[in-house]
């Protein structure tokens, strides 16, 4: 749904909504303004000191209070309409002629573009490798929110091939691979854009990119980079 969405088409609705908003609060319900304030300061008293039993009480009707009155308001509900509108439409559409996502593979002739490990299952915050020397270990890890550098010039790959594999939600990730070394790359990404080598993808929605130097196949050392994350960008240099 995401890819089929175009940004004015998603600037309408929010443009509407807003108008909406407007036009309820100025011609129709002036005291919108006053219930939002009101039920914000019963969850904030309440909150504030959440032990006694009163505060509890204080803090859930404001809770409940604020829920309602934003439900109660047209421009949420247009919102709400229109999600709701936007999916179905989507969905039979796909129904009648299905998405077909295919990696998008670059020319191979194309030059382009019981350790502690080197990265660890972090949801918040960035990594990085150790900026001096360091044994290789492959890397396999989850990651939540924050950028994460992989600099492979500041170790000796294995003679075979080393593997990179990285599952993230939202933050950016570079890796840094030495000019000598081959590279197999498979990577996909709901939004973001993509910099491997000299290849550039400026707009990367729900799709998975794959690329190989040309001689991955048959020269060491090489090593295979498997990414895959909700919102970020990917970018590969050569160090």
């Amino acid at each position: 749904m995401l890819k089929r969405l175009t940004t004015d088409t998603i600037n309408t609705i929010l443009i509407i909504g807003v108008i909406l908003l407007v036009v309820e609060i100025v011609f129709f319900n002036g005291g919108l303004v006053f219930s939002l304030l009101f039920s914000g300061i019963l969850m904030y008293i309440g909150w504030k000191n959440y032990a006694p039993l009163w505060r509890k009480v204080l803090f859930w009707v404001g809770l409940i209070s604020l829920v309602f009155t934003i439900f109660s308001m047209i421009a949420v509900r247009f919102l709400l309409v229109a999600i709701i509108f936007l999916f179905v439409r989507n969905y039979f559409k796909s129904r009648e002629k299905p998405e077909h996502i295919t990696p998008e593979i670059l020319d191979k002739h194309q030059e382009m573009p019981h350790h502690e490990p080197l990265l660890s299952q972090k949801i918040f915050g960035d990594q990085m490798t150790p900026d001096h020397s360091y044994e290789w270990q492959d890397i396999n890890i989850h990651g939540g929110f924050g950028d994460r550098v992989v600099d492979l010039s500041q170790t000796v790959l294995p003679h075979d091939e080393a593997v990179i594999s990285i599952r993230h939600l939202v933050g950016n990730l570079t890796i840094y691979i030495p000019y000598e070394v081959e590279v197999s790359i498979h990577h996909s990404a709901l939004i973001g854009r993509a910099s491997i080598f000299q290849y550039r993808k400026n707009k990367v929605l729900n799709q998975v990119l794959s690329y190989q130097t040309q001689d991955y196949r048959h020269v060491k050392p090489k090593v295979k980079i498997i990414t895959s994350m909700v919102s970020g960008d990917l970018e590969v240099k050569r160090v």
